[in-house]
């Protein structure tokens, strides 16, 4: 395993955290937790095989947290020196003694053992310090590709990345160092019609990987095909809208769960705390144990674990140990993603492990984990599910999406829309998205595929909290069939 940057273990991190936790103490704070972060954001975009833009930004600081007279209290310092983690501690306290008097239930944790120790995360080449000439270069390359077909007119291609180095101490005793890195290289064709314009992008997902990630065949193969896909795609019909059977990619899959499942299956939501950003949740805890979200197929994990997740860490930001663990069992909503705050309120002697936050001036809050939907052990490819299919569509990649402020009524577009026709594929089809409500869905699936037939996808910037706080995602998953759900029309005279 490498080591953290020199740069971020050069920083006095056990001097600053004993300093804020004792003067935390020292203030009549009954808990406290220090982070001390270096993040680097980088992204280089091309537009029509010319530099569009570059930036590399890094930042540095410590944040405090505490529990003082029963309540939160958090403050903050760019400057990472034992002076300002003293203020930062003291002035943290002074916010929840303010807080305090307003009457709320007093914060009380679920407990976690004491962890220390150092993690980083399983990648080659740090996508931080690559050469700009050699992302330009890759990025040109597929632009070249891309143009080299007929009906390409522009093309867009990018490349963005990110490397966060973590210290944790808290009053407990835990203390742990931790840095994980993620990318995302992307391409899209774009055509011009009479009707406007048609686009079609790359599938490959973002990943906790490094530079090396934009080595894989898949890559050079999918930007290769583009052109042929969007060509058929601007030929393309559309279908009667109706109710088809889909069979749908882990490409687009992946989303659906996120919005669906993933956003509504969060402790904060399902019990109005978090509420102003994109709303709450149906999924309430009264129902836990015997709502019957999906078909008994539907089987749902959360965790820190997965191998290049998004959301993999060996601690969360409340010092909790990475685990894995069932939101949906047979079907039925058994669990939620929680940080030691909403382990507490539902009993459990034990948070989960999903306390994040992106920037050490901001407040760690409970965040989404890899949310997976498990593949059947003996299941078949995504080629025999569409064989299966007498009269429906095949989804791929992700799009455009729409979902309500409570989680349940939803519509996904896609990158690809493919008819199917006793079995056989028939073409693309297009202007068209699907449209379900969330436990309709979820309970009209009828078949999974088999671990060969499970990717993971994701995001890097999942939207959450006020002030808003942006997360890094992975929601692994099969070719999964649903039966009759909703299709609509969505060309020039709307969605219908």
């Amino acid at each position: 395993m490498a080591d953290p940057d020199g740069d971020f273990l050069a920083l006095p991190l056990h001097p600053c955290a004993d300093a804020a936790l004792g003067a935390a103490e020292a203030a009549g704070a009954s808990w406290a937790d220090v982070r001390i972060a270096r993040d680097h954001q980088r992204s280089v975009s091309l537009r029509d095989g010319r530099v569009d833009s570059t930036r590399l930004d890094a930042s540095v600081g410590i944040g405090v947290r505490v529990i003082a007279d029963g309540a939160w209290g958090f403050a903050a310092s760019g400057e990472v020196t034992v002076e300002d983690a003293v203020q930062a501690a003291r002035r943290a306290v002074a916010m929840a003694r303010s807080v305090a008097p307003l009457g709320r239930a007093d914060v009380v944790l679920a407990d976690e053992p004491v962890h220390n120790g150092i993690w980083v995360a399983p990648y080659q080449t740090d996508p931080i310090d690559v050469a700009d000439s050699d992302v330009i270069d890759l990025l040109a390359g597929w632009s070249a590709v891309m143009t080299s077909h007929r009906l390409v007119r522009h093309t867009k291609a990018s490349f963005d990345a990110a490397k966060e180095a973590l210290y944790y101490a808290d009053s407990a005793g835990t203390r742990t160092i931790q840095q994980r890195v993620r990318c995302q290289p992307e391409a899209t064709a774009i055509a011009v019609t009479d009707d406007g314009f048609e686009d079609m992008r790359t599938l490959g997902a973002p990943t906790a990987r490094g530079w090396e990630y934009t080595s894989e065949p898949m890559w050079a193969d999918d930007v290769a095909e583009l052109g042929e896909h969007l060509a058929a795609r601007v030929a393309a019909p559309t279908v009667p809208a109706g109710q088809y059977d889909l069979v749908i990619a882990p490409s687009n899959l992946w989303l659906t769960i996120h919005e669906s499942v993933g956003h509504a299956t969060e402790y904060d939501r399902a019990v109005g705390f978090e509420a102003n950003y994109a709303g709450t949740s149906f999924a309430t805890p009264d129902q836990l144990g015997h709502l019957q979200y999906g078909s008994s197929l539907m089987h749902i994990t959360g965790d820190r674990t997965a191998e290049f997740g998004l959301a993999t860490a060996a601690w969360d930001h409340e010092g909790v140990a990475a685990q894995s663990w069932d939101i949906v069992q047979a079907g039925q909503l058994v669990g939620y993603q929680l940080d030691r705050w909403g382990a507490a309120q539902i009993g459990l002697t034990r948070s989960n492990g999903c306390a994040y936050a992106d920037d050490s001036a901001h407040v760690q809050i409970q965040r989404m984990p890899n949310v997976s939907l498990q593949p059947a052990m003996a299941g078949p490819s995504m080629e025999a599910l569409v064989g299966g299919v007498t009269d429906g569509l095949l989804v791929v990649g992700d799009k455009s999406w729409s979902i309500d402020m409570n989680r349940r009524n939803f519509q996904f577009t896609a990158q690809r829309f493919y008819r199917i026709r006793n079995g056989t594929l028939a073409g693309q089809v297009k202007d068209i998205a699907y449209q379900s409500d969330t436990l309709t869905f979820w309970n009209s699936l009828v078949a999974l595929g088999g671990p060969q037939s499970y990717v993971l996808g994701g995001a890097l910037n999942c939207g959450k909290g006020q002030p808003g706080q942006v997360a890094a995602v992975s929601h692994g998953c099969p070719a999964a069939v649903f039966e009759q759900v909703n299709v609509l029309q969505t060309g020039a005279g709307g969605v219908r």
